[in-house]
């Protein structure tokens, strides 16, 4: 991956509905090329999928949580449990005193104390421990580091 693969990533994260001719024009390409660049950076997987960012608070999920999974067993295998709870927006299995992090977002104070129940109730899962976050001060998308490129 490139400098112009890099740039053409983080223009694509600000706004992927932006034509190719566009895109080619920030990097220094025609169009064609710039869009045969994200055909392949989509075949290696650095692009997984072109989605909308929705705000969570506008469709009413304002209430965002991180929860620390504490189990008696192995929790590589239970994806598919923590999965099925659709509140449950990212699980990660982790390393330190809880097996497990998940990201939850509800409606309700009172949906979360629900989903932490659903969680509790997952085979191996002996314990929960939740913080609730008041304020966002921001989210970055993953950087493509352009900077450490030009070192490369």
């Amino acid at each position: 991956m490139d400098h112009i693969d890099r740039t053409l990533l983080m223009h694509l994260q600000q706004d992927a509905t932006q034509s190719y001719a566009a895109l080619g024009k920030a990097v220094g390409l025609s169009a064609g090329a710039a869009h045969e660049r994200v055909r392949k950076l989509r075949e290696r997987g650095a692009i997984r999928r072109t989605t909308v960012e929705v705000d969570p608070s506008a469709v009413g999920n304002a209430v965002l949580a991180y929860v620390m999974v504490n189990s008696d067993a192995w929790m590589g295998d239970s994806a598919e449990a923590f999965a099925a709870l659709p509140e449950i927006v990212e699980a990660h299995i982790i390393a330190g005193s809880a097996s497990v992090l998940v990201k939850v977002r509800t409606s309700t104070t009172e949906q979360l104390q629900d989903v932490l129940r659903r969680i509790y109730a997952i085979e191996g899962v002996s314990g929960t421990q939740a913080t609730v976050v008041l304020e966002t001060f921001f989210e970055r998308p993953v950087s493509p580091r352009i900077a450490d490129a030009d070192q490369e």
